[in-house]
């Protein structure tokens, strides 16, 4: 047998095996502990050491790690992790994705992959239309919510100072002029560092008080913007990381329209709700705003990693993210590169898991899968919200729960709710996080895999108050 041969014949039971492994993996998930079983020190004594002075073989390299980081994986594809907005894999998505490692398309270019080009050109016209948002929109395939938010908020920067008669990609931000940026007092720490990436700076954003929700209102916005001038440019938010509560999107828009102010909608995963008839009340005026950020690995249900940037103005989406090059290779005839959109140029092609999800699901199937998970984050509430001890802290009008602790007897509710997360998480049922809210400790509850059933909730909420009572007890 030649190299050549051997080769092929050792990729390809790696690849079998890894797909056996893989398939074993899915079979745990409806059982399996959620949490890890093992920590840092235990996986580095396992995966670490010096490098290997000779190169192993594939299968066994498979082998290696696929056993060495077993007891690390947290089952974040499960039914029953709700401690960050994280979605699963659909089954059409999560299959896709596989093939496109193997496929090791770049992205970029139509030239390097004219596959991955149209796709990525199809599925975008495909979430314009479901989430509403204007045909005419740019859509970029970026890594997650915080790249999207970046990318958005450069669209933006570019957009505010050319229309003061500023080239911010010419001549940078040194001597140009100043930029106001407004933002929630609960905007996510995604924006923050994407104010940072677009060098505005976290610290200069001024900021507009919430109510008891984490909404920021449109009469707090007015009070804001009564006292600024110039290029603007406002940061709202579609679904509260602690309660899913909206920003008066609607109110919002009447403000910034005026004004000339650049309104950009954080919507990580709230902006899903647009494609669930039943929620539509939450995001009135939503197809108004200049810019959108979402994660298709959130509510999607779209493997990591893969982000949404959409902004209403192409050309200013294009002028702040286009590349230059002699060698490269431009699509001609309106054929797009995508990388035209994205902060990368060399990437995965993480539009085919987006496509794939969207035609597995089609319309209908991902209004389901919303309405779905928010109903089952409901009853949820319900369960929890009978317990004496528990209290909720939020009105659930999307897919989050945000509840705590309570004693009756004067002790400390936060070292308690402290002490329930601890136990939620050992105890290996379901697993959430904690969470400041108003200055309480808190746990919240996000409700985003596609496979998580009404028993996944019962079986959870019931875990969850046999912790409460026992750290109540002790």
């Amino acid at each position: 047998m030649g190299n050549a041969d051997h080769r092929a014949l050792t990729d390809t039971r790696a690849l079998v095996r890894a797909h056996e492994l893989a398939l074993e993996f899915l079979a745990s998930l409806p059982d399996r502990p959620v949490g890890p079983s093992a920590d840092a020190a235990s996986l580095m004594a396992t995966l670490g050491g010096p490098l290997p002075e000779s190169g192993e073989d594939a299968l066994a390299v498979v082998e290696h790690l696929a056993r060495a980081v077993e007891p690390g994986l947290v089952a974040t594809a499960g039914p029953r992790f709700f401690g960050f907005v994280i979605g699963g894999g659909v089954p059409a998505a999560r299959a896709v994705d596989s093939l496109v490692g193997t496929w090791d398309q770049n992205a970029a270019l139509f030239a390097a992959s004219p596959a991955a080009a149209v796709v990525e050109e199809v599925a975008a016209g495909w979430i314009l239309d479901l989430l509403g948002l204007p045909d005419t929109a740019s859509v970029g395939f970026v890594t997650g919510g915080q790249m999207a938010n970046f990318t958005c908020l450069a669209a933006a920067r570019h957009a505010v100072l050319a229309n003061a008669g500023w080239d911010v990609e010419r001549d940078g931000l040194i001597g140009a002029p100043h930029v106001n940026v407004v933002v929630s007092a609960e905007s996510h720490a995604t924006i923050m560092a994407a104010l940072r990436l677009v060098g505005f700076g976290s610290g200069r954003a001024i900021t507009v008080p919430t109510d008891d929700q984490g909404r920021m209102r449109g009469e707090a916005l007015r009070a804001v913007l009564d006292t600024l001038d110039g290029p603007t440019i406002v940061c709202a938010q579609a679904g509260n990381v602690d309660t899913g509560a909206f920003d008066e999107l609607d109110a919002i828009v009447g403000l910034t329209r005026p004004r000339g102010a650049w309104l950009h909608v954080d919507g990580a995963f709230g902006l899903w709700a647009a494609a669930a008839p039943g929620r539509r009340s939450l995001i009135a005026g939503l197809p108004l705003a200049d810019s959108w950020a979402t994660d298709a690995h959130k509510w999607l249900n779209v493997p990591y990693d893969s982000g949404l940037a959409i902004v209403a103005d192409p050309a200013a989406h294009h002028a702040a993210m286009t590349v230059r090059g002699a060698y490269l290779l431009r699509g001609r005839d309106g054929e797009r590169d995508n990388h035209d959109w994205v902060p990368e140029s060399s990437r995965r092609a993480r539009g085919f898991a987006v496509y794939a999800a969207l035609r597995n699901l089609g319309r209908s199937g991902v209004a389901d899968l919303v309405e779905r998970t928010c109903s089952l984050a409901a009853r949820m509430a319900d369960a929890l919200g009978e317990e004496p001890g528990i209290a909720i802290l939020n009105d659930i009008v999307l897919n989050q729960v945000l509840f705590r602790v309570e004693p009756q007897d004067g002790r400390d509710a936060d070292e308690l709710t402290r002490a329930a997360i601890a136990g939620i998480q050992a105890d290996g049922t379901c697993w959430l996080g904690g969470t400041r809210w108003h200055d309480q400790q808190a746990m919240r509850i996000s409700v985003s895999n596609w496979s998580t059933t009404e028993a996944d909730i019962d079986r959870s909420a019931s875990a969850i108050i046999r912790v409460v009572r026992a750290v109540l007890a002790h």
